[in-house]
């Protein structure tokens, strides 16, 4: 709940501090005391727009702090807040605040951490619910009907919700595999296509550079094969230089005999001859190594440049493309067994939807049979607030399919007739401020037990009632507060004697300053008040003796 609105040269309020506790508290005053300005200055920590005219006159900035406490952390706000990175210990009061300067623009912080406007109005619903003269939010908007018809009835939305996120789900992943299989399919010619020209090929791991080294190797041996014939030749000649050798060898060795040296140049000549010998056999090899059938050089190249080729076809390299068969073999069978796959996600998708059909209907009995009784309670609170030939329709209709979604396939919202024979018309659509305000206090009554925003405000919801109508709304006022917080800003006295607490708002002069003050009134000044709103500027002792009566009634 709301327990304490500091305010610092808003319009003419210069600086004031209030505190507020539990059950009804009701602000009164005369007309033009300032009233307004507290909500205006309330409705600034609520994210309302900035406007730099009420910054007070003389003064280059103004601010509004607003303090918060709850027993636990309304789900709304804590989420919220975890959302922008805020954390709150548990028991810490949330404490809200704004700054406007006088030349334009402001700032708002949560617990002195900045943050955008837009957290702060994101939040408010859950911290206050204002009910004015003119007011677009809380009960008169539309599209929170729906969630506070479904809290009467106590219908299971949760369950609804999460069905609807399972048959979103499963058509997603049908349709998802619908778009594969189709992309398959127009693929599938290519694929084949692709992978038969492959096949033919049949690519291994490390054929190329098997093949590149083969090629280069043959290539080689045509380059050294001139060069071994003229080696050939030399050795093989009368007059090659082992035939020479031989002959000097013969020719040595019958007159070595004569001289020791000779048998020494012999034995070194015998050792060359041996030399030479093993030089003519391996070059014998070499030229039978080397020897190669050029139809076997082409196909090697021919093999290396389709593989080559296909790989850049395919933008990968050679080695890759035994994996790209593979690749291609899967996408087929996909495309075959995806028929397959496709069946049963059709009856998975079918079955949820079907799920969730039957909990809407569920849900849709659930609201229909809970409208019924909520139209008669709201119904039994119109004859003692003056509104007797109204008539309030929670109006439940059937959405398009296509707007089906958690909420189920229902629109909800609450309609009013103020005249008979008039047709129903929306809430917000009323011309008369004054039922507006207690339409909408006849349906918080209704809806007493099903929660809201910690604080509720009704502004001048007695206006243009009074006696036993004003008691009525007094006494519904009181009994609504009981479990929470309510303030009433009131001009009637029969709801201002229901208040717990009583805060009068005056304004005062001091030459030519005028400013805007709040009092927290004792039983003595409470008495004052109401005898002054009873009989206007002379508080008559008749007056005050009523006014006794009032107080000393509820």
């Amino acid at each position: 709940m709301l327990t304490r609105l500091s305010i610092r040269n808003i319009v003419l309020i210069e600086a004031l501090d209030l505190d507020f506790g539990r059950g009804l508290g009701v602000l009164t005053g005369e007309t033009g005391a300032g009233k307004s300005i507290l909500l205006d200055a309330l409705g600034l920590v609520l994210g309302d727009r900035a406007d730099s005219a009420l910054v007070r006159a003389g003064q280059d900035k103004a601010s509004v702090a607003a303090s918060f406490e709850f027993a636990a952390l309304p789900s709304a706000i804590a989420e919220a807040l975890d959302e922008a990175d805020l954390e709150i210990e548990p028991g810490e009061p949330l404490i809200i605040r704004r700054q406007l300067k006088a030349d334009g623009g402001s700032k708002a912080f949560v617990n002195d951490q900045p943050v955008g406007v837009a957290l702060l109005r994101e939040i408010a619903p859950a911290l206050v619910e204002l009910h004015g003269q003119h007011d677009d939010r809380g009960l008169v908007n539309p599209r929170g009907h729906r969630m506070l018809l479904d809290r009467y009835a106590g219908a299971e939305v949760d369950a609804l919700a999460a069905a609807w996120r399972e048959w979103r789900a499963a058509e997603e992943r049908l349709a998802e595999a619908r778009a594969e299989v189709e992309q398959a399919k127009e693929d599938q010619d290519l694929l084949l296509a692709h992978l038969a020209e492959l096949t033919t090929l049949e690519p291994q791991a490390g054929e190329e550079a098997r093949l590149a080294e083969t090629r280069a190797s043959m290539q080689k041996g045509e380059k050294l094969a001139g060069d071994l014939e003229e080696l050939r030749h030399i050795w093989e000649g009368s007059d090659s230089p082992l035939a020479a050798l031989r002959v000097a060898a013969r020719r040595l060795d019958r007159i070595a005999p004569e001289h020791p040296l000779l048998s020494e140049a012999l034995a070194a000549l015998d050792r060359a001859l041996v030399e030479a010998g093993e030089a003519e056999d391996r070059l014998a090899k070499a030229a039978e190594a080397l020897i190669h059938d050029p139809a076997e050089l082409e196909a090697a190249e021919t093999r290396l440049f389709e593989l080559r080729a296909i790989a850049r076809k395919h933008r990968c390299e050679v080695d890759d493309l035994p994996g790209k068969m593979r690749d291609m073999r899967r996408a087929l069978d996909a495309i075959e067994g995806g028929e397959a796959e496709l069946d049963a996600l059709e009856v998975a998708a079918r079955e949820a939807g079907e799920a969730y059909r039957q909990r809407a209907e569920a849900v849709h009995a659930a609201r229909l049979a809970a409208a019924k009784v909520l139209d008669k309670a709201v119904a039994a609170e119109l004859a003692p607030l003056k509104l007797d030939a109204a008539r309030f329709l929670t109006a439940i209709g059937r959405l398009p399919e296509e707007r089906w979604g958690a909420h189920g396939i229902d629109s909800v919202e609450f309609l009013i007739a103020t005249n008979p024979g008039a047709d129903f018309a929306p809430l917000n659509k009323i011309a008369s401020g004054g039922e507006l305000s207690r339409f909408i206090l006849a349906l918080k009554v209704a809806l007493a037990e099903q929660g809201g925003a910690a604080t509720v405000i009704f502004d001048e919801i007695d206006r243009g009632v009074g006696g036993a109508v004003a008691s009525a709304i007094g006494e519904r006022l009181a009994r609504l507060a009981d479990s929470g917080q309510l303030l009433a800003v009131t001009h009637s006295p029969q709801v201002a004697a229901r208040g717990r607490t009583h805060y009068l708002i005056a304004k005062s002069s001091e030459g030519t300053v005028t400013k805007t003050g709040v009092t927290l009134l004792d039983q003595a000044g409470r008495q004052e008040e109401i005898a002054r709103m009873l009989s206007g500027a002379e508080v008559t002792p008749e007056a005050r003796a009523q006014a006794d009566r009032l107080l000393e009634g509820v």
